[in-house]
């Protein structure tokens, strides 16, 4: 297939993502929409996660056109135009009304089994240095699933600035298409050049200061996208060099995600919780401008990519010097970033950060303890004094003094608290943690004396 033609399926998915957005925009509505919270989502106004809509219709419409007239093999793109099509929904539908972290996994699993059982998998791994290969047998089914699992995941991790998930799924797209026409295989290059151009419409929209985003839907159409054309990429489900290209250009946000993994995991919370300690957020807090730290990230983003390919181009020769690149680029990153403080001092941070961990614990456990004295109190004037012991030993107050800082949590119902804590060396993630534990504590006063404690200072939900 020529590039002009190819390219019109670019323009023409480009066309048809950015109308969408621009529907989506223009239309409102209440579903679909981000709050701003004052903590992680600083967005001035609600803004529609729904973004992932006209990707989906860009790409889809554009693989019918290239299926009647664009030579695309129906049987053989069949298996992932549906799975794509599922995985989609999962993510809309949360967008929409939150599932769950376990239902959505779930839904990611399930859909990876069903593109397993139509015959879409890893099942030899070979050697990129020469012609030797590894029959996967029984692990070809876990590894597979592994793959189309954790791609969407990682994208959707890092889905935490404007423009940012999407500019990587550009990136991504373009490098499919390359290994596309590199490998002879224009049905790759076709849906790959639509996903691409699908993206660049949205982006119109989502670039600072985004007027739409994503959602869960597009970010896990993104990754599953990805990481289903690449197993076509391949040659009868072996792994050769393309595989190896995604996931070196998919270095960041693999990086930002173990990052996040061991920092949840070494502080004692849950993996899946979302913070404000991402690369993105490292990067403007070392003085970079959103745009600024957005262009950052998509250099490094190229610069992965062409990494990657120097592996495809050179069978494998440039391997050494990638995996040397990647190593160096993580241990500069960890230190630049401010995971790591120092390497000389790295046990004492780690001696640190535990025993964060375990004061974590002990607020934990302390927000039960409010929570059953709430069952066990008869009078809300009883809990009240329980609460303000409780303020006390987790630092906190309910009214304002000198040195203290006011902080807001909201309630289910809209209700807004006000608390205090000392402005001290803590980190404002330490705090938010504190304060998260008395949401179910208030929320379960609520319920049980239609009514807040009297020492705090509340302003109750706005009536629509």
């Amino acid at each position: 297939m020529a590039w002009p033609e190819s390219a019109a399926y670019f323009v023409g998915a480009l066309l048809v993502a950015a109308l969408g957005a621009w529907w989506i925009i223009r239309r409102g509505g209440t579903l679909g929409l981000d709050e701003p919270d004052d903590r992680r989502k600083l967005h001035a106004a609600a803004i529609p996660r729904l973004g992932g809509a006209p990707i989906f219709l860009a790409v889809g419409l554009a693989c019918l056109v290239a299926g009647y007239i664009g030579g695309l093999g129906w049987s053989r793109w069949l298996p992932v135009a549906i799975c794509n099509g599922l995985i989609f929904s999962v993510g809309f539908v949360d967008d929409l009304k939150p599932l769950g972290a376990r239902v959505k996994l779930l839904g990611q699993v399930g859909t990876a089994l069903i593109l397993y059982a139509l015959g879409v998998s890893i099942d030899v791994l070979s050697d990129p240095f020469g012609d030797g290969q590894l029959d996967l047998g029984w692990w070809s089914l876990p590894l597979t699933v592994f793959w189309l699992v954790s791609v969407p995941n990682v994208v959707n991790l890092i889905d935490g600035m404007d423009g940012l998930a999407g500019g990587f799924g550009l990136f991504l797209s373009l490098t499919l298409a390359f290994i596309g026409y590199h490998g002879g295989q224009p049905d790759v290059m076709v849906v790959s050049l639509a996903m691409a151009g699908a993206l660049a419409g949205f982006l119109i929209f989502n670039l600072p200061p985004a007027r739409i985003f994503l959602g869960d839907g597009g970010a896990y159409l993104i990754g599953f996208f990805v990481a289903s054309v690449s197993l076509f990429t391949s040659n009868k489900g072996s792994v050769i060099g393309a595989l190896l290209v995604i996931i070196i250009a998919l270095g960041v946000p693999i990086l930002d995600t173990f990052f996040a993994i061991v920092r949840r995991g070494l502080r004692g919370v849950p993996i899946f919780r979302a913070d404000a300690e991402h690369i993105h957020h490292r990067l403007i807090l070392l003085g970079f401008s959103k745009g600024g730290a957005l262009a950052t990230m998509y250099a490094v983003c190229l610069i992965l990519s062409l990494v990657g390919l120097s592996i495809l181009m050179t069978k494998g020769v440039a391997l050494p010097v990638a995996g040397a690149f990647l190593f160096l680029m993580a241990l500069g990153a960890a230190r630049y970033l401010g995971y790591v403080k120092s390497w000389s001092n790295l046990r004492a941070q780690i001696n640190e950060t535990l025993e964060r961990r375990r004061q974590r614990e002990f607020f934990r456990a302390y927000g039960h303890v409010l929570d059953f004295e709430v069952e066990r109190c008869e009078r809300l004037e009883d809990f009240d004094v329980v609460l303000a012991h409780g303020l006390k030993r987790m630092g906190l107050r309910a009214e304002p003094g000198g040195g203290f800082a006011l902080e807001t949590i909201r309630l289910t119902d809209g209700t807004q608290c006000k608390m205090y804590h000392p402005q001290d060396g803590n980190h404002s993630a330490e705090w938010q943690f504190r304060l998260d534990v008395f949401i179910p504590v208030l929320e379960r006063c609520q319920t049980k004396w239609q009514a807040m404690p009297g020492s705090l200072q509340t302003v109750p939900p706005l009536k629509s």
